[in-house]
Order: C-alpha cells, then structure tokens, then sequence
C-alpha cells in the first residue's frame, strides 16, 4: 500500500512540473520559423519537382542556338519551360539563375544541374515563380541525375536570401 501512495505522489509531482513548465514557457503562441520581420519577403524555400517548375532559358553566349539545346536538355528532364532566346548581357561563369522570393527552392534545384557552380541573382521584388537560366560561357552540359543528387547533398537545404525569410508552406 505504501508504494501505491509513493508513485501516487511522484506521478501527481511530475503532473504538476510539466503543467507549470507549459504555462511559464516563453515561446508559447511562437511557432518556429513563423515569425517574419517587418519588410521581409517571405521566400518559398520547398523543393519542388522538375515538373512544377517553370524556367526561361537564355543565352549569354556568342554560340548561336544554345538556349534552344539546354532549353531541351530541360524539357527532357521535365521541367516547364516559359520561353528561350538570348540574354542582353555576357555571362563568363557557368550559368546565372535569376529568381525572385518564390523561386528560392526551384533555384536551389536548378543550380545541382551546374553542380553548384551557377551564380545566384535574387531580386526580392520579383512576383512570380519562374527563374531565369541564363547560359554562360563555361556551361559544358547539363549534370547527370547521380551528380545532381551529390550536388543537393553537398549544398544542403535551401536557405532563404538575405532580407527574407523562410516560407515552407510552398505557396
């Protein structure tokens, strides 16, 4: 009979420790990573599939019909592609994908096909989810699916821009 009072104590004691841990806890009504400062964008940071991602693919190149073939080499992949053509300014670099808040993960993707190599241009005042593949003199070619995969491990998860914070919700 005694040891049914002594863990009838313990257990009314650790009743009362969680209760009076949840009510002074200070992070209470904050979910994690909801919080957005004033004049942040909220950047949509979800991996999608190729499938769901829409790219314009621009040349920056003196090789003529270069878009065309990585615009196919996309479309192959079974990304969405808006539009192709040339860009107005040279690319030295690989690749440059431009993007705005809702195209932080799609971006993300976008640069394991140039094994991390691509630069980024995020401009916080784009509205829609399109990125812009701008082609560079130092593209070669696309990566394979095996390299892609070593490249998304190797970069991590997408992380959003400076100025902006993370939206998972994939809107």
């Amino acid at each position: 009979m005694r040891a049914l009072v002594v863990v009838g104590v313990l257990a009314l004691l650790a009743l009362t420790f969680v209760i009076t841990a949840l009510l002074r806890d200070s992070q209470r009504g904050s979910a994690s990573g909801d919080a957005c400062p004033a004049g942040f964008k909220r950047a949509n940071v979800v991996l999608r599939e190729t499938k769901d991602i829409k790219i314009n693919v621009l040349n920056a190149t003196d090789t003529a019909g270069l878009a065309a073939s990585v615009a196919t080499d996309f479309k192959n992949r079974k990304f969405q592609i808006v539009k192709q053509g040339n860009d107005k300014k040279r690319v030295d670099s690989v690749a440059v994908l431009r993007f705005g808040p809702k195209g932080v993960g799609s971006a993300h993707l976008l640069k394991a096909y140039f094994l991390n190599e691509a630069e980024d241009e995020y401009d916080p005042n784009r509205d829609d989810d399109t990125v812009d593949v701008v082609i560079g003199n130092s593209y070669t070619q696309l990566a394979t699916t095996t390299e892609v995969n070593q490249a998304l491990s190797a970069a991590g998860a997408p992380t959003p821009p400076p100025g902006s914070c993370a939206d998972k919700s994939g809107a």
